[in-house]
């Protein structure tokens, strides 16, 4: 009986593999024993989309996917990102991409910024502010891209519109005493021609005032170059609201008008607002004229 032990035990060795062979040839419960068409489908991978509420260290009006970046907001930065928004309609069934400045991008624009105005608190219009419109790349467009992302920057001044490098989102920026929102300027002229508005304390000696903005819906650019007077006319009724002043024939012997529109760019792509500042020629102000009325503002 020892001598026969390890055959025995090798025998049952093998019958123990056996089944466990068997085993494995066994479908499990509910199984049709295809190992693989069950798999979950992969799928297709999503175009890429920039991020909103975001800064940007760059301003681009195309953004490539290669080269996105973005930075925290209380660092340095040229840009930040309010809105990203889905073009619809006839624009996005088009194969080719609306072009950065063209009229297709108004609906665009308004949705821009109306949620500008949100994040900020205020029409960007009155600030040292100005917003922009990114696009995808052209082959992200006819890849199935629709998104339009909306960038605000902070400029220098009125004048000197390019994007300047600031820290701190704009979130807020315009609720309560902001120093973006414009105020009283101090005008240099060369000769009867306006050189540049230079920003002063409303306190201090000076000749103008920002008074609001209006929007010129129905006008070409062209038509609006040319209709100047129309310009300072609207201009005009701004000042006598803001001054509380009678809009007569008294009032330009109050006060003339300055106005500064969009550019042409600005303007085909949708934005109308004209911005009106209130423009004393023969006399300095050493105060604000908001709500001044007729003993505050004479006519001279």
């Amino acid at each position: 009986m020892l001598g026969r032990a390890p055959e025995v035990l090798t025998a049952l060795a093998l019958a123990g593999a056996g089944v466990a062979l068997l085993a494995g040839c066994v479908r499990p419960g509910g199984s049709d024993g295809d190992l693989v068409d069950d798999w979950p489908v992969l799928s297709a991978p999503l175009p890429f989309t920039p991020a909103s509420g975001v800064c940007m260290p760059r301003i681009t009006s195309v953004v490539q996917a290669a080269t996105y970046e973005t930075v925290d907001c209380a660092r340095n930065h040229l840009a930040e990102a309010v809105h990203v928004g889905t073009f619809t309609g006839a624009v996005a069934r088009q194969r080719e991409r609306p072009e950065p400045g063209s009229p297709a991008l108004r609906t665009a624009r308004a949705e821009c910024d109306q949620r500008a105005r949100e994040v900020l608190g205020g029409d960007w219009h009155s600030a040292r502010l100005t917003l922009n419109i990114a696009l995808p790349t052209v082959p992200a467009w006819r890849g199935g891209s629709r998104w339009f992302r909306c960038d605000l920057s902070e400029t220098d001044s009125i004048d000197n519109t390019r994007p300047i490098n600031r820290t701190g989102s704009l979130r807020g920026a315009m609720i309560g005493d902001s120093g973006l929102v414009h105020g009283c300027f101090d005008p240099k002229l060369i000769g009867d021609n306006l050189n540049y508005m230079a920003p002063v304390l409303c306190t201090e000696p000076h000749r103008a005032e920002f008074v609001g903005v209006y929007v010129e819906r129905d006008m070409s650019w062209d038509e609006f170059v040319k209709a100047d007077q129309q310009a300072h006319k609207r201009c005009m009724a701004l000042i006598a609201a803001f001054a509380a002043v009678p809009n007569n024939s008294d009032l330009p012997y109050r006060a003339g008008s300055i106005f500064y529109p969009p550019s042409q760019r600005e303007w085909e792509e949708g934005d109308r607002g004209v911005r009106c500042f209130l423009w004393s020629d023969d006399r300095k102000l050493t105060r604000s004229m908001r709500g001044a009325g007729p003993q505050g503002l004479p006519a001279i």
